[in-house]
C-alpha cells in the first residue's frame, strides 16, 4: 500500500508538471496570435452604412477579415460575413481570461420608426423571447450547439429618443455552464438602416461593459445625408421593424447572432484536448509491464480502458 501511495503521489506530481508545461505552451501560442493581429485606432471609414467610426479611448479596432479570423477560427463560431469589425478593450485582447468585445455590423433595413418606444411592456417581451428560445433549442442542438436559456434582462431596454440609440442586455446560459453569458445590444438608428453593436462577454464583465456603453454608442457617426434626421418620408424605405421588434430580436436569425455569442468555445476545447493529450501520452507511452508490479493490474486488462 505504501508503494502504491508513493507511485500515485509521483504520478500526480508528474502530471501536474507536464500539464503546467502544456499550459505554458498554450499561453505562448496565445501571445503569438495576439501579436499577429493588426489593431487600429483613430478615425476609420466603415465599409457599410455611410458612417465613420472614431475608436473610443480604451479600445482597439480589428477590421472585417481579422474579425472573421477571431470569431470563426479562434472562437469556433460559424462564418458571419455581416460583421464589419470588432472593438476590443486594450487591456484584454481576444484570448485573455477576461477578454470581451463589441461586434459591429450594419443592416440596411430602412428607416426604423420609434413610435412604439414608450408603449412596450418589457416584462411581457422577456417572457415571449424566453418561450421562442426554448422552442428553437432542438434545432440548436441538432446543429451541434448547446441549448440556450434566456435567464433575465441584465439591463432593461432603454431608448434615447434624442440621440436615436437603443440598448439592452440579456443574461444567457449555455447548456450546463455555471458561468452565464452577457449579451449587451446597442442599436444606432440612421436614415436607411441601423448599426448593431453587440458585447460578447461574461456576466462578471457587466460592470466594465456598462461603463463603456455611452462612449461606444457615440463612436459611430452617420455621415451627412444618412442620419436619422435626414429621412425623407416620400423617398426613403420604412423598415418593417420597430423599436419593440428590434429588442425582440427578430433579426437574430438573419445575422446568426445566437451562434456568435459562444465565446471561446473552440479555444476551451483546444485547451482541454491539449491537457488530455498530456495524460494520454504519459499513460500509453509507458510500457505496460512497468506499471503491473506497482498497481497489481489484471494482466488481461487493456491500457486503453
Amino acid at each position: 500500500m505504501r508503494k502504491l501511495f508513493l507511485f500515485l503521489s509521483l504520478l500526480l506530481f508528474a502530471l501536474s508538471s507536464l500539464q503546467a508545461q502544456n499550459l505554458d505552451s498554450l499561453k505562448l501560442e496565445h501571445e503569438k496570435i495576439e501579436k499577429s493581429l493588426r489593431y487600429q485606432t483613430g478615425v476609420i471609414k466603415l465599409e457599410e452604412g455611410n458612417a465613420t467610426l472614431t475608436v473610443p479611448a480604451g479600445f482597439q479596432f480589428l477590421d472585417k477579415k481579422q474579425s472573421q479570423y477571431v470569431l470563426t477560427d479562434l472562437w469556433g463560431n460559424p462564418a458571419n460575413e455581416s460583421i464589419l469589425g470588432l472593438l476590443v478593450p486594450v487591456n484584454h485582447g481576444v484570448l485573455g481570461e477576461k477578454s470581451w468585445v463589441f461586434t459591429i455590423s450594419y443592416d440596411a433595413m430602412g428607416y426604423v420608426k420609434d413610435d412604439d418606444a414608450q408603449d412596450i411592456d418589457y416584462d411581457d417581451l422577456l417572457k415571449e423571447q424566453q418561450e421562442e428560445i426554448n422552442e428553437a433549442n432542438p434545432e440548436r442542438i441538432k446543429q451541434g450547439y448547446p441549448p440556450l436559456e434566456l435567464v433575465k434582462w441584465a439591463s432593461v431596454p432603454y431608448y434615447d429618443s434624442n440621440k436615436k440609440v437603443l440598448h439592452w442586455a440579456k443574461e444567457l446560459k449555455f447548456g450546463d455552464s455555471d458561468e452565464h453569458t452577457l449579451n449587451y445590444n446597442l442599436r444606432i438608428l440612421g436614415r436607411k438602416g441601423i448599426f448593431m453593436l453587440n458585447a460578447v462577454a461574461s456576466m462578471s464583465e457587466l460592470p466594465e461593459v456598462k461603463a463603456n456603453i455611452d462612449k461606444v454608442l457615440g463612436s459611430i457617426t452617420f455621415n451627412p445625408g444618412s442620419t436619422y434626421a435626414d429621412y425623407l418620408p416620400d423617398v426613403d424605405n420604412v423598415a418593417a421593424w420597430t423599436i419593440g421588434s428590434l429588442v425582440a430580436g427578430k433579426i437574430l436569425t438573419k445575422v446568426g447572432f445566437l451562434a456568435l455569442i459562444l465565446k471561446f468555445w473552440k479555444a476551451i476545447i483546444v485547451a482541454i484536448a491539449a491537457g488530455w493529450g498530456v495524460i494520454k501520452r504519459f499513460f500509453l507511452g509507458r510500457k505496460k509491464e512497468e506499471l503491473v508490479p506497482e498497481i497489481e493490474e489484471d494482466p488481461t486488462s487493456s491500457t486503453e480502458a
